[in-house]
């Protein structure tokens, strides 16, 4: 899908779990012809990695996460310095998932490239947790606007 042939994709990504390759997404927004919706794992990445300790996650999930952020930037992101009652320094997580759906979207729009990364919508199972957000990226201003719209209608319980 060159750009130059004025074609553009329309891709689904719904990774299990943190499968997916950051390099896909930054390849997908460099081309400029492919609009995107990710299913954003946050369920898996929260059960997997984003553990309220950090010490006690496994390497090769830690591995797996640098991979599906494509740096190890997200260790910033979700996890801060905390004094403990005996003045030492614990490392522990940032509460709710919006300080990483957030930064996920900054990556999106300043990293992968793309132009338009309208906010996620969250997405629940019927017990009304969220288990992953559904982000679009684009760089057309048309798939943006539609996108925005049903996002929006979605939020505001219009859709079912």
């Amino acid at each position: 899908m060159r750009y130059e042939n004025y074609k553009r994709a329309l891709c689904l990504l719904d990774p299990y779990g943190i499968g997916l390759e950051w390099r896909i997404l930054t390849t997908a927004g460099r081309m400029r012809t492919i609009d995107l919706f990710l299913n954003f794992p946050i369920e898996g990445i929260n059960r997997n990695v984003l553990w309220s300790r950090p010490e006690g996650v496994a390497e090769e999930d830690l591995r797996r996460m640098t991979l599906f952020w494509g740096d190890a930037s997200w260790r910033d992101v979700a996890y801060v310095p905390e004094l403990n009652l005996f003045g030492d320094v614990d490392i522990v997580k940032r509460p709710g998932n919006e300080p990483i759906v957030k930064a996920f979207r900054s990556r999106l729009r300043e990293v992968a490239g793309f132009a338009f990364v309208p906010e996620p919508i969250p997405m629940r199972n019927t017990k009304g947790a969220v288990v992953y957000y559904l982000f679009f990226a684009s760089h057309n201003a048309a798939g943006d606007r539609v996108a925005r719209s049903i996002f929006e209608k979605y939020r505001k319980g219009r859709l079912s």
